[in-house]
């Protein structure tokens, strides 16, 4: 570890050998926290690579719990938060309108870090369960089209590198890859991004993990979610081609609404507005979702255009489909509670 702190301090970036060794030299008990907090910090002030990121991410993948090769085809839509917005839980609630229009969901979240409620918080408030194992992950995907996998279940070996990362309170690496450590093997993926200026290199680092297709973004108002307030900023990755371009909820069909209008609060007033929304109650909420949905569609490749999705996402609201993948998840997750009692 004393090298690796020495090349970053020089100013050096480590190659994915490299950093794939320091990183596992993290995770040994010899290894202390101060070790830990100063390698990331050094990181963070010569400024992560793509190599860095995209060894941390496989280093990290493989640590986590194991999940089936079985599944293909497979997306997730999380967002790595810091944006301090306070918005509702768009990307939870959008991913059960992307199940319901037929897209498999491997739906990667945690509790809340930078906001008021994570998506694990609202979820749980909603009776889904945050310890689903690999079978059960599998299932989920192939009958209902959606599971949730919750980080510090799916990630458990990472509590001593979380305790450092409390302790150091200031944004590292991991604030960045958090939506990329998703163990199921995805082919396409819509990720947020609370750094505009990470657009393009977050692309890069899901080409080196293998990605087909993603669309990374930055929303108005620098938010990790697509936003009806004005201008956002993405990204489209492409079987290795990256395409930038700028998108406003009026070139979809959406009205605008500041980003004031989709605050959301604790636990239980985000599982309210994330019903009304798969229930099809008309404002702010509904359409910040019909927004990020159709953008993640468009990732996806289910559909051509983003305005194509924004009509598909609310046909699977109306429809009551997005709303019937909720359903079943409290429905899996109760049973499975009673199978435990």
């Amino acid at each position: 570890m004393k090298a690796y702190l020495q090349m970053l301090s020089n100013g050096n970036s480590l190659s994915r050998e490299e950093m794939r060794r320091a990183v596992t030299e993290m995770f040994v008990p010899e290894t202390s926290d101060s070790e830990i907090a100063s390698f990331l910090t050094a990181l963070k002030i010569k400024g992560e690579s793509v190599e860095e990121m995209a060894s941390l991410v496989e280093v990290l993948r493989e640590k986590a719990l194991p999940m089936s090769s079985r599944l293909t085809n497979v997306m997730d839509n999380c967002g790595t938060g810091g944006d301090g917005s306070q918005s509702f839980n768009i990307s939870t609630t959008s991913a059960f309108v992307l199940a319901g229009a037929g897209v498999k969901m491997a739906k990667h979240g945690n509790r809340s870090v930078s906001s008021k409620t994570g998506s694990a918080d609202v979820l749980e408030k909603l009776g889904v369960g945050l310890d689903f194992g690999q079978q059960e992950v599998e299932e989920l995907i192939e009958d209902n089209g959606i599971a949730f996998l919750f980080a510090p279940h799916i990630h458990a070996g990472m509590k001593k590198v979380m305790k450092v990362r409390r302790d150091l309170k200031i944004p590292t690496i991991f604030n960045l890859i958090g939506p990329l450590t998703n163990p199921v093997k995805l082919e396409t993926q819509l990720v947020g991004v609370y750094r505009r200026d990470m657009l393009e290199k977050m692309a890069n680092v899901l080409h080196e993990l293998g990605t087909k297709r993603a669309i990374v973004l930055n929303g108005a108002g620098y938010m990790d979610e697509a936003s009806l307030a004005g201008e956002n900023h993405l990204v489209l990755l492409d079987k290795g081609n990256i395409t930038a371009f700028t998108l406003t909820g009026e070139e979809v069909g959406l009205p605008h609404y500041e980003n004031s209008e989709i605050r959301g609060g604790d636990a239980e007033e985000n599982a309210k507005i994330l019903l009304e929304v798969l229930k099809g109650k008309n404002g702010p909420h509904l359409d910040t979702v019909l927004f990020n949905t159709g953008i993640a569609l468009f990732a996806n490749g289910k559909v051509t255009t983003i305005a194509e999705g924004v009509k598909l996402a609310r046909e699977t609201i109306e429809s009551g489909e997005a709303y019937k993948r909720l359903e079943q998840l409290v429905l899996y997750s109760k049973n499975k509670q009673k199978q435990v009692i």
